[in-house]
């Protein structure tokens, strides 16, 4: 058995862009054929996409560093290099790419869509571009944007809609194993549960929920105590939790007192869980006394909280619970998915390095700065809000105030390290 791992932190890097060529159109009887040069290809993407067959991490222990092909050089008679193919990454489900010097989240694989992480390089132009009616044979081409490269963590977080949590041998991997086709291990000692455990619990033909056995966290785990410590990050993403309380008391604690420590963890760990829909499950109501029960009754519903008496080794009260988390469910929004965060201009470079010049030539507006490369190479033209960010980054830095200094108009071009638009207020 593969062993569970819900972290890795690895090196990816998006192909460069192929630089364009330099190149003379050379035929026989035709003379001063003018320059040909051809475009550099686009370096390879990084795509991360999920694969179910897999539910953990282990694979990103053994290979560290994920680069994607460079884009082609470009030819002569204005022949293009060739795109490179993208890298694809397969993850589990529920996996979140965060960025691991900033801790930024570049993307979170919640869906079967493909995210496309580091993108690549675009490439150089070739000298063709560079001809004008005073510089009828430039010499010169452009050598490809670098891909985007980043050292980034992968964080498992479980897409369930139901976690089940509480102390270690309080029956939560008894009541998942008999409301779903889960078949944890199940013993009586404490962590028989090692690694969460999902199950599909179905209400009715029509209608089934995924419920989490989250192993059982003990005091101090948001602080690192025990096993429990390792997996509060699965249910993050949980819509409600299903607190299993132990009311016998056959192992000497007070189910009270336990309940109030869970949740305390709960909170330690990240406060928007203690606000999370909870229904409290009384297990092991076979071995308690009606006194007990009542007792530990009071108290849940005294906090304005659903209690349900039940028993997992024997079903008693089961239908109930489930029943009662299925129509909660139906109430509550989806299974919480993380936005893509985006570089603040702040960080891609200190104030005094980013600098820029404009130039006019031939009615062109020519932006020279450095250190916009990254920038540019992230944006995706074909989608609106990624380019409104090129856009936000392109005020706040100066350089649209400086194109209304020099007077650009409406409708003329503007060239940004290769890539050309039309200058629209």
């Amino acid at each position: 058995m593969a062993a569970f791992v819900d972290t890795a932190k690895i090196r990816i890097k998006a192909g460069d862009g192929g630089a364009g060529a330099v190149s003379f159109h050379r035929e026989k009887y035709v003379a001063a054929g003018g320059p040909d040069g051809g475009d550099g290809g686009r370096g390879g993407n990084v795509v991360f996409q999920v694969d179910t067959n897999l539910s953990t991490l282990v694979e990103f222990r053994y290979k560290k560093r994920y680069f994607a092909q460079n884009g082609a050089p470009g030819a002569g008679k204005r022949c293009s290099g060739k795109s490179a193919p993208d890298l694809v990454i397969k993850v589990p489900m529920g996996t979140l790419v965060k960025e691991a010097e900033t801790g930024r989240i570049l993307a979170d694989l919640s869906s079967h869509e493909p995210q496309v992480v580091a993108r690549g390089g675009k490439g150089g132009w070739g000298n063709t571009h560079f001809a004008t009616p005073t510089r009828q044979v430039p010499r010169f081409a452009k050598p490809g944007l670098p891909g985007e490269e980043f050292e980034v963590t992968l964080e498992l977080k479980l897409l369930a809609d139901v976690g089940l949590v509480g102390f270690p041998n309080v029956g939560k991997s008894s009541l998942i194993s008999v409301c779903s086709e889960a078949k944890p291990a199940i013993a009586n000692y404490h962590f028989t549960t090692l690694t969460p455990v999902l199950g599909v619990v179905r209400v009715d033909e029509t209608k089934s929920f995924v419920m989490a056995d989250i192993p059982g966290l003990i005091e101090g785990a948001s602080e690192g105590v025990g096993l429990g410590h390792e997996f509060l990050r699965h249910v993050e993403r949980c819509r409600l939790n299903v607190h299993v309380v132990d009311v016998s008391g056959i192992e000497g604690r007070d189910p009270v007192e336990d309940f109030e420590k869970i949740n305390l963890e709960l909170s330690s760990f990240n406060e928007e869980l203690a606000g999370r829909p909870q229904i409290v499950a009384g297990n092991k109501c076979d071995l308690a006394t009606e006194e007990q029960i009542v007792r530990f009754r009071d108290y849940v519903e005294g906090k304005g909280l659903r209690f349900f008496p039940i028993s997992a080794a024997t079903r008693q009260g089961v239908d109930a619970l489930i029943y009662a988390v299925a129509q909660l469910l139906d109430t509550l929004p989806p299974i919480k998915v993380y936005e893509k965060e985006e570089l603040p201009l702040s960080a891609l470079e200190p104030k005094d390095k980013r600098a820029f010049t404009v130039t006019v030539q031939d009615g062109v507006y020519l932006v020279d700065a450095d250190w916009l490369a990254p920038v540019l190479g992230s944006v995706n033209m074909d989608d609106y809000e990624s380019l409104q960010y090129f856009q936000r980054v392109l005020r706040n830095s100066g350089i649209i105030d400086k194109l209304d200094e020099m007077g650009i108009q409406d409708g003329d071009t503007v060239s940004i390290l290769d890539f050309e638009f039309d200058y629209v207020r």
